[in-house]
This record gives structure tokens, C-alpha cells and sequence, in this order.
């Protein structure tokens, strides 16, 4: 019995550590090639458009601009950002519910390789690719990818195919206050318009600009040199 009991668990252990070389080995591969679609992406009920841009022909201000929205701390986290995690966990213990409490770095391993939802399982997964993604692929090549893979609207993916369907020009030619529209859509990417704004968000335009001015322009330079 026990012999027995020793050969599925190596069985098991044989497949656990087989699917996790092939995870480093997609994970590297991912850092020099773009990913050709995303868990995201194939669960879309939209038709998905997509254009890969590289980071260095934006102009700085876009990736700022995400940085200033959703991720002020992405240049000094390793990829989960524990103090906001802390604070999502004592407000769900206080009732509220589960809030999201994620950095740039989840966001794009949620995108890669998960699902949407809130749940304590997934948030785990989520915090596990996202310290990978620190150690194998760096905090450019993070910010590159999540720049292009992020949803900008219904099955819309990625600032490239974003400023070319809401402002009908690459991404490489948006000015600071069309890359603070872009930004403060991507916490609901599907009821919000860029070219439509609400008060509310024509206030979180101005928000994220303030934010962008305050950091500076020079603000992701160490990390994207």
C-alpha cells in the first residue's frame, strides 16, 4: 500500500512539475515574443481587434498615464503591492466587499492566464504569476505587455487598436489628454467611452493628469531605459 500510495504521488508530482517548466518556458518565451492572444482575449463575447506597438514608440505620457491610474507604486513593488492588499482585506472584514487591490503587474497576469471575477482562489494564482513576471521579465516588458493586452472597450485590446478606433490615429501620436481618457477606462473598459465622458469622468481625467504632472515626466525613466 504504501508503495502504492508512493507512485501516485510521484505520478502526480511527475505532471505538477512538468506543467510548471512549461509555464517558465511560456513565460519566457513571452518576454522577447508577443503574446498571440490571452485568457481575456478567447474568453471575450466580442469580436477582438489587436495591434501589438512596442513601448518605445509611445510617447511617455501613456505609460504614465496608467501608472498614475491604476499603479502609482509599479516602480517599487516586486509585482503585489501587500500594503493594498491589506487594506482590501480589513475593509472586507468590515463588510464591504471584496475590492480588486491589484497592480499593474496582476492586471497582466490576470489578462494572460486567468478569468474575471473576485475570489480569494484567483486573487492567489494571480499574486503567483505576478511575482513570476517580476523575476523573468522585468518592469518594462510588464508595462509593455499590459499596455497591449489590456481591454479598452468591447473586445477592443491594447492602446494601439484603442487610439486608432476612438481618436482614428496610432497610439504613438496621442497627446497626454488623450492617453488620460485611455487610462481611466480600464476599470470598466465596456461601459465607458473616452469620447463620451460623463462628469464624473471628465473628473478622473483631470485626476490622472494632476497625477501625471505631480510624478513627472521623468518618473518611469529608470525602468524603461
Amino acid at each position: 500500500m504504501a508503495k502504492r500510495k508512493q507512485g501516485i504521488f510521484g505520478r502526480i508530482w511527475f505532471v505538477v512539475w512538468r506543467f510548471l517548466l512549461f509555464l517558465v518556458l511560456v513565460l519566457w518565451l513571452f518576454r522577447f515574443v508577443p503574446p498571440p492572444t490571452t485568457a481575456f482575449m478567447l474568453q471575450s463575447p466580442y469580436p477582438v481587434t489587436q495591434h501589438w506597438i512596442s513601448i518605445d514608440k509611445l510617447p511617455s505620457y501613456m505609460p504614465l498615464a496608467v501608472v498614475g491610474s491604476e499603479d502609482q507604486r509599479f516602480p517599487e513593488h516586486f509585482g503585489v503591492d501587500f500594503a493594498a492588499i491589506s487594506k482590501a482585506l480589513s475593509q472586507y472584514d468590515d463588510g464591504d466587499s471584496l475590492r480588486g487591490a491589484s497592480t499593474i503587474t496582476q492586471q497582466t497576469a490576470k489578462n494572460l492566464f486567468l478569468w474575471s471575477g473576485r475570489s480569494f482562489v484567483r486573487k492567489g494564482l494571480e499574486a503567483g504569476f505576478a511575482v513570476s513576471l517580476e523575476a523573468l521579465w522585468g518592469k518594462k516588458r510588464i508595462l509593455e505587455v499590459y499596455l497591449n493586452i489590456a481591454e479598452f472597450g468591447k473586445g477592443i485590446y491594447g492602446v494601439e487598436a484603442a487610439s486608432q478606433h476612438y481618436f482614428g490615429r496610432s497610439a504613438s501620436k496621442l497627446t497626454m489628454n488623450q492617453a488620460a481618457r485611455l487610462a481611466i477606462m480600464l476599470p470598466s473598459p465596456r461601459t465607458r467611452n473616452p469620447n463620451a465622458l460623463t462628469y464624473y469622468l471628465r473628473q478622473r481625467v483631470n485626476w490622472v493628469e494632476r497625477q501625471m504632472q505631480q510624478l513627472g515626466p521623468d518618473y518611469l525613466k529608470p525602468i524603461l531605459e
